[in-house]
């Protein structure tokens, strides 16, 4: 019996291929989605590695409010989606002291204060100024970059309409977008605060996720772009912990793709992508099957798409030279953690909803950030790695039973190598060090843990197909944002090849569980098609 044709193939069922999938099947495409591993959902999924009692976001933690549109088109709180808000940010500190970053102004000035009241004070002016930003540049996440350079009339207008867009910057608003894109996070933090408190927690959004220390050039825009991205078709939101863990989102996303009738397929390992005469045709899968279709739709990584799924010779060579330069470097471990029991902090004992319902950071200054980049760099673990520590087990009690918790600890550095072996041994030593750091601050914390996970760069890239480990699918750099995303000239979610489109978190809009990418590459499908 022949394969059936579909009119589009899905390549990967992580959160933008189950988006993609159940938008176009809402629209009457026959589709299918093809996911090599034997699960859905990416890297965003809840895995059970302490038994069957505990459920464990593996990678992915927290999520932004996905844009109106995703979450109305695939009714996704009717398929079980719920967030619980994530509280604020709490900073312990080696000295008994500890800052809490709460949405309460009045609070928040006397937390700051502490450390410095010039810095309570400019905290008000710090979020002016990015609010200010955000209604200009957040808007921009969910638009298609045009291509800038083309001297084609519709790609001309397209830029003309951006041009449109930013017209309510004046010129320092320009001056400020400017500086953005090419500070270092650090250059502008030290501009505007003094204590090394604020300095210290604020940078961590330069350089969550990327390989770059806070004093390189570039990571104030990466700061903004966590403090933007949580943006969703103008309006802003915040970030929270799915009912289930990340598995809860993407199950909720699977589930309404199927039930407009998209069909999923897993353990489906895609070989190639097939072609005729610079057209896609649909696929080869590891076991020789071939399926057709009028539209492939890639979400894979773009070096494994362009790379590995398709003969270099089908492509431009321009093009396929910046996919092969397509930096996607990473020094990230995650390490999970089963706890009997909530750390309490010498500084602040007794259980605090805010507290241990919000994010824990461990970075205690901007110095000791660089010093563990840098340390990564010379081609050594992090001595006293960062990290951004969140217990979702307070809001969700599904995830672990009565009494007892689980923690993500999302760290940094390794060194960005550690991609292409194991490093058991070096990853075991580093977690020991970062239980250490905490149990400094919450005494008796390392004799709560139950048991522990640790996931480093290699088993990112091997298990999840993270190239490099990095979480965004490519670094979040001025080289490699907006119109550069991940190609001069195809940052419009198309590629060379006639019916083949892209919407993996290397696209413009990517990083972080939004399903941006997917709406725009199905907005660009149904146009064409």
């Amino acid at each position: 019996m022949p394969s059936p044709r579909y009119d589009v193939i899905v390549i990967g069922g992580g959160h933008n291929g189950l988006v993609a999938a159940g938008l176009l099947a809402k629209r009457g495409r026959k589709v299918l989605v093809l996911e090599r591993r034997e699960v859905t959902g990416g890297a965003a999924i809840t895995e059970q590695p302490f038994g069957p009692d505990y459920q464990v976001t593996a990678l992915s933690y927290v999520v932004s409010l996905m844009p109106p549109t995703v979450m109305n088109e695939l009714e996704l709180a009717r398929f079980g989606y719920k967030v619980y808000p994530q509280h604020p940010y709490f900073v312990p500190h080696p000295d008994g002291r500890t800052l809490t970053l709460c949405d309460d102004k009045r609070r928040r000035h006397a937390e700051i204060s502490k450390f410095s009241a010039k810095d309570a004070d400019e905290m008000e002016r710090w979020d002016d100024w990015l609010a200010r930003l955000a209604a200009v540049l957040g808007p921009l996440l969910t638009q298609v970059p045009p291509r800038l350079g083309s001297k084609r009339p519709r790609e001309l207008w397209a830029a003309l309409r951006l041009a449109w867009k930013l017209r309510k910057l004046d010129e320092r608003g320009v001056g400020d977008v400017t500086r953005l894109m090419t500070m270092s996070v650090a250059d502008l933090l030290e501009e505007r605060f003094e204590s090394e408190a604020m300095r210290g927690v604020l940078a961590v959004s330069g350089i969550i996720g990327t390989w770059a220390g806070p004093r390189s050039p570039g990571t104030a825009y990466v700061m903004a772009h966590h403090k933007l991205g949580d943006i969703g078709e103008g309006q802003q939101g915040a970030w929270g912990f799915p009912e289930g863990g990340m598995g809860g989102v993407t199950r909720a996303m699977r589930a309404a793709a199927e039930a407009f009738g998209a069909h999923i397929r897993t353990a489906a390992a895609v070989a190639r992508i097939t072609t005729r005469d610079g057209a896609a045709t649909g696929v080869v899968l590891d076991s020789g099957e071939e399926l057709t279709a009028d539209v492939v739709l890639a979400t894979t990584h773009p070096q494994i798409t362009f790379l590995q799924h398709l003969s270099r010779a089908e492509l431009p060579e321009d093009f396929v030279t910046s996919i092969e330069r397509w930096k996607t470097r990473s020094g990230t471990v995650k390490v999970n953690l089963a706890l009997d029991r909530l750390p309490e902090f010498r500084g602040k004992p007794g259980f605090d909803p805010e507290v241990h319902g919000g994010t824990i950071v461990l970075a205690p200054s901007l110095d000791g950030l660089e010093t563990a980049f840098q340390e990564a760099v010379a081609g050594r673990p992090a001595t006293e790695p960062f990290a951004d520590i969140c217990i979702p087990s307070v809001v969700d009690p599904t995830l672990a039973p009565p009494g007892k918790h689980v923690m993500s600890m999302f760290t940094q550095w390794v060194p960005h190598s550690y991609a292409s072996a194991p490093h058991t041994d070096e990853l075991a030593a580093y977690a020991d060090r970062l239980i250490a750091r905490m149990d400094a601050l919450a005494p008796g914390f390392s004799s709560s843990i139950l048991h522990r996970q640790i996931i480093g760069p290699h088993e990112m890239q091997e298990r999840f197909s993270l190239r490099g480990g990095n979480i965004f699918h490519g670094e979040l750099s001025a080289s490699q944002l907006f119109h550069m995303r991940p190609a001069p000239g195809f940052a419009d979610f198309t590629t060379p090849i006639r019916g083949l489109y892209q919407a993996s978190s290397a696209t413009h809009g990517g990083g972080g569980v939004t399903g941006i990418p997917a709406l725009q590459a199905v907005r660009r499908i149904c146009a064409d098609t």
